[in-house]
């Protein structure tokens, strides 16, 4: 899936024979897009910027078929780099888990019926993620894969002091977080630009791929 990448990227996954699809900016018009191209009855969606570890389609598959209770959820979430802030981020996102908040990072996977009961990640072109997790949550359980972990890269904080990152989040990404803006009414759009003017000078590429 291309949302607008300014490399080869589209030529280079054709070239490899991949199926490749385009889309307008934003991970979630993207990603919805994967979703409806895909032929499965269980949707994985991944980050381009997050290893999908061996077996992990096996695991994804034993805790559905184990529990036909457990309609998705994601895996632990590991961000390399070995930093100390890295670990320290890794986790905040297993504590925040417990509480029912994670991120595509992590990798969402979810059975295709619920995913078009709840309407499907929503083209909007920020908080995709956010706003699918809560709908996800609140419709049924569903459960966090520990092993084997989903390792994430942790470049987008390179060069960056870990002062400046958190003071970031404090003014926007925990706001997310909490819902506040979204909850109380400023668009999708509004937040996007918010997000674009404190965010660090960067693309980041989102694909969703088709589990089986």
């Amino acid at each position: 899936m291309d949302g607008g990448s300014w490399d080869r990227t589209l030529e280079i996954a054709r070239n490899r024979g991949a199926r490749t699809f385009v889309s307008c900016c934003g991970r979630g018009a993207g990603m919805a897009i994967g979703a409806e191209a895909a032929r499965g009855d269980v949707l994985f969606f991944l980050h381009a910027d997050s290893v999908l570890p061996p077996c992990a389609l096996d695991r994804i598959d034993e805790v559905l078929a184990a529990d036909a209770n457990i309609i998705g959820g994601n895996f632990r979430l590991v961000f390399d780099g070995g930093t100390k802030f890295s670990r320290r981020l890794t986790r905040f996102c297993a504590w925040i888990r417990l509480l029912g908040f994670y991120y595509g990072d992590s990798g969402i996977f979810v059975r295709r019926s619920v995913y078009q009961f709840l309407g499907g990640f929503r083209a909007i072109p920020l908080m995709e993620d956010w706003d699918f997790v809560r709908r996800l949550e609140r419709f049924g359980p569903t459960c966090c894969i520990k092993d084997p972990p989903l390792v994430t890269s942790s470049r987008r904080f390179a060069g960056r002091h870990p002062v400046e990152i958190v003071s970031g989040w404090i003014r926007i990404h925990l706001l997310y977080w909490l819902g506040l803006l979204y909850w109380l009414g400023v668009s999708p759009d509004r937040l996007n630009e918010i997000y674009r003017t404190q965010a660090p000078s960067s693309r980041t590429r989102c694909v969703a791929r088709r589990y089986r």
